[in-house]
C-alpha cells in the first residue's frame, strides 16, 4: 500500500485526468480491493466479475474523494467498494438484504445517537461488536446494509436521523485497513484443515511452545515448525492479495 502522503499526490493527478496516477493507485490497492471482494464469493457472482465491480467503485472513490474530508483515503474507498458490488447483487437478484440486518441496522443508530447523548462521544466499533454481539467487520456492514450513500457527507434516510450524516457516524479511532487485515485472517483460520488450526490455536492463543505443540498434536517438532512456517507463509500471502 502507498503512504497516504503520496496517495493523496496521485490523488490529485487522477483526478485532473491523469490515467497513469489511476493505474499506480489501483494497483497499489489491489490488496483492498481484494480483501473486500472476498466477503461475496459465492454469491453467484464470478472472482473476476466481483473483482471488475471493486475497480469501479474504486474509480468512483477517486472521484469523490476529497482531502478537505479529514479522513484517510482508504477509510472512504472501502464503502464505496462494497456498495457497488452490493448494489450489483442488489439489483440482480441474488442477494436480498435480510430484514433482520436490517432492523439491527436501525438499533445500532438508535443506540449510537443514545450513547453519544449519555457518554458525549459516539460509540467505537469494538463497543458495537460488544454491544449486539456481532464480529467487528460484521458491524461495519451491518451499518451499510440497508444503503451505501455515494458520499460519507451525505445524509443518513433514516426517519428521525435527517440531520446527521455517515462521517459524523463513522468512529474516529477505529482502523479501518486494521479492521479488514481481521476478516482476511478469520477467514484464512477458516479454510485451515483442523490440526493447523489446532496449531495455530495451540501456538498463537495459548502461546506454547512449538515443542509443546508436537506432544500436543502427536508429531515432531521439526514438522511443527514446517507446519507454522508454511501456514504462515499463506496468512502474508492472503494478505497481500
Amino acid at each position: 500500500m502507498l503512504g497516504e502522503e503520496e496517495t493523496l499526490k496521485l490523488l490529485e493527478r487522477a483526478k485532473a485526468g491523469d490515467g497513469e496516477a489511476k493505474e499506480c493507485l489501483l494497483v497499489h490497492n489491489t490488496s483492498l480491493l481484494k480483501s473486500i471482494l472476498k466477503r461475496y464469493l459465492g454469491k453467484g457472482v464470478e472472482y473476476d466479475d466481483l473483482f471488475q465491480l471493486a475497480s469501479m467503485g474504486f474509480l468512483k472513490a477517486i472521484a469523490g474523494f476529497d482531502a478537505s474530508f479529514g479522513v484517510r483515503f482508504s477509510t472512504y474507498a472501502v464503502p464505496m467498494i462494497a456498495g457497488e458490488i452490493k448494489r450489483f447483487l442488489r439489483d440482480d437478484g441474488s442477494v436480498k438484504v435480510s430484514r433482520a440486518m436490517k432492523k439491527t441496522a436501525r438499533e445500532m443508530n438508535r443506540y449510537i445517537e443514545a450513547y453519544s447523548a449519555a457518554h458525549g462521544r459516539q460509540p467505537s466499533v469494538k463497543e458495537l461488536a460488544e454491544k449486539f454481539g456481532l464480529d467487528e467487520g460484521e458491524v461495519v456492514f451491518t451499518l451499510g446494509s440497508s444503503r451505501m450513500p455515494v458520499s460519507i457527507y451525505e445524509q443518513t434516510d433514516y426517519k428521525d436521523d435527517k440531520s446527521v450524516t455517515l462521517a459524523e457516524k463513522l468512529p474516529a479511532k477505529d482502523n479501518q485497513d486494521e479492521m479488514i487485515e481481521k476478516m482476511v485472517l478469520r477467514q484464512a483460520i477458516g479454510n485451515l484443515p483442523e490440526r493447523e488450526k489446532k496449531i495455530v490455536f495451540l501456538r498463537y492463543f495459548r502461546d506454547m511452545t512449538q515443542s509443546e505443540v508436537a506432544k500436543a498434536v502427536g508429531v515432531s517438532q521439526v514438522q511443527i515448525s514446517r507446519i507454522e512456517s508454511r501456514i504462515m507463509a499463506q496468512f502474508k500471502q492472503d494478505l497481500s492479495g
